[in-house]
């Protein structure tokens, strides 16, 4: 059945009702399923079940479901257990991956010309793989672009030759732009910096906390900062001190589940995934519970039904430090296994306190940012839209920025699209009016934090985008035409892979 032969079917979803449906439309025996009745059967409650089971794993854990730690291991357990009994053929692929952990809490306070203390996740925040040290030094900026240009075009740290002149020993103030932190962290150090601060480049929307990742564990303190504190620590003759006790181990294991039906062609797989792993800072219940528990109940919904084409779940580990799940999985694939995938759903962050309606911009339909994904990718977002303009919901592109777990199936040219509500970017007052809200604050307060709780679900978010997930699924599992009916292989221009979609997160690049 082709996709536009649902319109009239999605049409009928004029709400999402807090009350399940039944499965199916009152349609006639061997017919296939309603996807409109099937989206709004998965109810928050449904899904919220799966939250507080989350939840209750990290409390027992030391407030965390990161890969590497018995957190994730158990929430592992828990879907994969959830996935067998339901009837899938699940798969645990584990691999080895580099993890990281704050001991204790980071110090960053100016000790001249005038003594401040910068607050920690606020001002500032330790960079996923910094090393460790107190260090106490003179700030010494390289290459800064102040005040900032109208667009991005730092270059701050990204050759060897900007560090010509640099006093080894002292800090050196890095300006977020064009390369990778990794890049800019490894110039510094082979410089002889004794600890590095990188700060945002200060357009608009690149002004707030920089939460990012090295890529590979340093040697040195390495911290991220809003562009206010940066720019503050960029006069002359600021002397700071920078405090970091972390732990790395390039050797730990983590796991991703995959499961897949025992029904529908196989040449012809339908795929979804969301990352189940927090940060070490919290449990992660929007970022990425909710993802996980959309997907895990709408896989155990579809589970007895025989579909056409072949379903595909994943819950990728370690998203958190770079994609690295997902990464490991694509690159395993055979150019054969990857011609069989036809479109990949991806949903990071679904239900956020202070929503908008994020689509991915599959075919750069807002001719802005980031270009489209590969061919199919449109039909997937314009599946959303019409979900979204059926339910009486407004809804926004977002853009493909590589920085989640689609990236790297964009990559290997298959077609994706997904979901999105909002990380740590502040709401404009536009959003506030045509979603509701509250303007000039975050989307998710919680964002990476011990906060992201049960508490920090809006439940109707929850609701509309559990649905979409839902009805997206059923579509494509009785489709005729799917989207990525030619064959993958050919990279989108653009898509390369970083950290977080929502985390300039933990984004590995600039």
């Amino acid at each position: 059945m082709r996709i536009r032969a649902y319109r009239s079917m999605l049409a009928a979803v004029t709400a999402v009702s807090a009350m399940a449906l039944p499965l199916v439309s009152a349609a006639p025996a061997g017919a296939d399923p309603d996807p409109a009745a099937f989206g709004m059967s998965i109810t928050a409650p449904r899904v919220k079940r799966h939250l507080e089971k989350l939840q209750q794993i990290a409390e027992a854990n030391g407030g965390t479901r990161a890969s590497g730690t018995p957190g994730f291991d158990q929430s592992v357990d828990y879907v994969a257990g959830r996935l067998r009994k339901a009837g899938y053929q699940v798969t645990l692929q584990e691999f080895e991956f580099p993890f990281f952990r704050e001991l204790e809490k980071a110090t960053l306070a100016r000790t001249a010309p005038t003594p401040k203390t910068y607050v920690l996740a606020t001002d500032f925040a330790t960079m996923t793989y910094s090393g460790s040290g107190d260090v106490t030094g003179t700030v010494q900026a390289v290459d800064l672009v102040l005040p900032p240009a109208p667009a991005p075009s730092s270059t701050s740290g990204c050759e060897p030759s900007d560090f010509a002149g640099f006093t080894p020993g002292n800090i050196a103030l890095l300006q977020r732009g064009t390369c990778t932190f990794q890049a800019k962290v490894a110039n510094a150090q082979a410089a002889g910096a004794s600890a590095v601060i990188v700060f945002n480049e200060g357009q608009p929307g690149r002004e707030g906390l920089l939460n990012g990742t090295v890529g590979v564990p340093a040697t040195i303190p390495v911290v991220g900062t809003t562009f206010a504190t940066g720019n503050e620590l960029a006069a002359a003759g600021t002397v700071v001190q920078v405090k970091t006790m972390t732990e790395s181990d390039p050797h730990r294991k983590t796991r991703n589940v995959i499961a897949e039906n025992r029904f529908g062609d196989p040449d012809k797989v339908v795929a979804l995934g969301a990352h189940l792993d927090s940060v070490v800072a919290g449990p992660g219940i929007n970022d990425n519970g909710s993802g996980s528990a959309a997907v895990l109940e709408t896989a155990l919904r579809l589970a007895p039904l025989p579909t056409k084409n072949r379903l595909r779940f994943h819950f990728w580990g370690a998203e958190e430090l770079g994609l690295l799940g997902s990464k490991h999985y694509v690159a395993g694939l055979s150019a054969e296994e990857k011609a069989k995938i036809k479109l990949y759903l991806n949903f990071d962050m679904i239900a956020s306190p202070n929503y908008v309606f994020g689509i991915y911009d599959g075919d750069n339909s807002d001719g802005v940012g980031a270009p489209a994904g590969p061919p199919g990718s449109g039909e997937i977002e314009k599946l959303f839209e019409q979900y979204f303009t059926a339910a009486g919901r407004p809804f926004v592109g977002t853009d493909f920025t590589g920085r989640s777990d689609y990236g790297p199936f964009i990559e290997a040219g298959i077609p994706a699209g997904g979901l999105f509500t909002g990380a740590e970017g502040v709401k404009t007052e536009a959003e506030a009016t045509r979603f509701g809200g509250e303007a000039g604050v975050a989307y998710d307060k919680c964002y990476h934090q011990e906060c992201d709780t049960v508490t920090n679900i809006n439940d109707e978010a929850l609701a509309i985008n559990s649905g979409a997930v839902a009805t997206a699924a059923a579509v494509y599992a009785y489709s005729k035409d799917l989207p990525g009916g030619g064959t993958p292989g050919s990279t989108a221009p653009g898509a390369g892979g970083g950290g977080d979609d929502h985390d300039p997160d933990q984004a590995v690049s600039e």
